[in-house]
């Protein structure tokens, strides 16, 4: 019996394929893992619809076969294979049957992108807009003005990075106080502080970070790493509260902060304390020091596995081809995990520590997720350090973790405007 539904089911995916697909693997076959998301991406903007097969050879990307995405595929190096109606039936039955943990999702839209970065200043290089350009996949960039107008409505998807949401200027203070780009950084922010009406930076900051809050709650995607995601919590929880001192904002800190905080207001930790030293360059114990490491050398984090077919959200954010990841440091490197909220899925981790690198949530009728750490192929970056060139690390595990962060929002139904 369920021989003959096996074959009535092969048959049905037969007629519903006649034309065969072109099948995008993402195991250790795949000769450049980052511009396969981009061809996936170009495909949606084409009207073409892509299944996303989790847990299938590395999280493979399958669609009807295209000469105009064949042709694509070879200028931009990724593998792919031409399949047959048939195979592609025996592929949707593997990965949809019972017993495998794996499950068909399908992309049917392009999300539109947004990267959170300053007008003409980046003193470091971003992981983000470095994969999305490595990928090419197009994204605008916008910063407090776009954010506070409500130009967010306009995006499926936002990413933050190295910011600092607290008005403290990245704590930077005690080691490039008197650096040009530090001093530049800082007039850049006061100057479009009084713009936008504010008398503090603090003030504008904390406006911006509960406005992002709302686009999330509103159905929006918040993909954020390194500072901006501890800053992010911490501008949020210090609403009312002011826990800059005289040299970020010209007055002393509240002495009462830490008893003022409210962690109700965080979308991801709890419970934390805040450095208030500000020749400290720490935010809270929200984070993970070097020392606490030990070796960079062993300095591995594990990617959960989750259900498929039942948890399917963690499971796209978690798609690659290896599932220990080397680590890498950042302004915030990691998370610490008694810290974390109850409700906050904990999607990636330092076996045997507290140590957490990669988490998600919901939050309203949106969701976002967290990466500690700078960039996935330089361990230890350091301000002014040249990019990273991709096209050296074309198979990059950490940077894959980004890019399902991209097309995510890709899988989500359209809500119904109201």
């Amino acid at each position: 019996m369920l021989k003959k539904i096996s074959i009535i089911i092969l048959f049905l995916f037969s007629i519903a394929y006649p034309q065969g697909k072109l099948l995008i693997p993402m195991d250790l076959k795949q000769t450049d893992h980052l511009k396969a998301y981009g061809i996936t991406y170009y495909a949606l903007t084409k009207g073409i619809v892509v299944d996303w097969l989790l847990n299938y050879r590395g999280g493979s990307f399958m669609l009807d076969f295209n000469d105009e995405i064949a042709s694509v595929c070879r200028i931009r190096g990724v593998k792919f294979e031409q399949i047959s109606g048939s195979a592609a039936s025996q592929i949707l039955a593997e990965v949809q049957d019972e017993n495998n943990n794996m499950d068909v999702v399908r992309l049917e839209k392009e999300p539109k992108i947004a990267v959170y970065v300053p007008p003409g200043f980046n003193p470091w290089d971003d992981a983000v807009t470095l994969a999305l350009d490595y990928a090419q996949i197009p994204y605008d960039k916008i910063w407090n003005d776009e954010v506070l107008r409500g130009d967010l409505a306009k995006y499926d998807w936002l990413h933050l990075h190295h910011e600092d949401f607290t008005g403290q200027y990245g704590k930077f203070y005690a080691s490039f106080a008197n650096a040009q780009w530090y001093q530049e950084q800082q007039i850049l922010y006061e100057n479009n502080a009084k713009k936008n009406g504010y008398k503090k930076v603090s003030e504008m900051m904390r406006d911006v970070a509960f406005t992002i809050k709302n686009y999330v709650a509103n159905g929006g995607f918040l993909f954020a790493m390194c500072s901006a995601t501890d800053s992010y919590d911490i501008a949020l929880a210090a609403k009312d509260v002011d826990i800059c001192d005289r040299m970020f904002d010209g007055d002393p800190p509240d002495v009462n902060a830490q008893q003022k905080l409210d962690y109700s207001h965080t979308l991801a930790f709890t419970d934390f304390k805040l450095e208030m030293n500000p020749y400290v360059y720490e935010y809270s114990d929200i984070d993970i020091q070097p020392a606490e490491i030990g070796n960079f050398e062993n300095d591995y984090f594990t990617l959960f596995e989750f259900s498929a077919k039942y948890d399917p959200v963690p499971t796209m954010l978690t798609q690659n081809h290896v599932n220990v990841i080397r680590g890498f440091l950042g302004q915030t490197t990691a998370f610490r995990e008694r810290l974390i909220k109850k409700n906050v899925t904990i999607m990636g981790k330092r076996e045997g520590t507290d140590q957490v690198k990669y988490i998600r949530g919901d939050f309203g009728r949106g969701t976002f997720c967290f990466l500690g750490g700078h960039d996935p192929e330089d361990y230890q970056h350091q301000v002014g350090d040249p990019p990273t060139d991709l096209s050296l690390f074309k198979n990059s595990p950490g940077y894959r973790l980004i890019l399902n962060n991209v097309l995510f929002p890709a899988a989500k139904k359209k809500k119904q405007k109201t």
